[in-house]
């Protein structure tokens, strides 16, 4: 199967949590924060705002940082995905 998000949407694939402290503490589960980092697997073709399209400004490979309560979570397969708003990505990491 495959996610093809429509409108502004987004697919991102997140990335792992950190396990442990840069000083080498090894954090539980439960107090690892999720990151705002992800890579972006698919792009919709962008919104239309009063009869204009609105072109997209990320594409299929970028790093992203993105808002921290944007977004929802899908599960397909054994991978979990994000599908935000392109107005949630806060800016693209290079």
């Amino acid at each position: 199967m495959k996610l093809t998000p429509l409108g502004d949407r987004v697919v991102l694939k997140q990335s792992v949590a950190e396990e442990t402290t840069k000083s080498g503490i090894v954090l539980p589960t439960q107090s690892q924060e999720k990151p705002q980092y992800a890579e972006v697997v698919e792009v919709g073709p962008g919104a239309v705002v009063d009869g204009e399209k609105v072109p997209m400004e990320v594409k299929a490979g970028d790093k992203v940082i993105y808002s921290r309560y944007a977004g929802t979570e899908v599960k397909l397969g054994d991978d979990e995905y994000i599908i935000v708003k392109q107005a949630d990505i806060l800016a693209i990491v290079q």
